[in-house]
């Protein structure tokens, strides 16, 4: 019996996807000849093209829970205010 090896699963760049999407949507090729020839499943390839549709943000394509740079501010700030408001109630507290 073999034992149990993790299977990594292949990731794509954003580039990649939205140069997938692009083959359909706007040189009008099918998804099934785009996905045949990037041996990409076809399945993949529509939830990439529904993703990147549904995104008017130009946010498509960020997964893996990266954040971009401005919500990597956002969240440093957030932090930051957190800890004074912490730091003024425990002020608050002791007077």
């Amino acid at each position: 019996m073999k034992p149990d090896i993790p299977v990594k699963r292949k990731q794509y760049t954003k580039e990649y996807k939205l140069d997938a999407v692009s083959l359909v949507l706007d040189q009008g090729h099918t998804t099934s000849e785009v996905s045949r020839s990037l041996e990409i499943s076809a399945n993949m390839l529509r939830r990439w093209i529904r993703e990147y549709q549904a995104d008017e943000a130009d946010q498509s394509f960020r997964s893996n829970g990266k954040l971009t740079p401005e919500q990597e501010e956002i969240q440093s700030d957030n932090q930051q205010q957190s800890q004074t408001t912490c730091v003024r109630e425990q002020a608050e507290s002791t007077v």
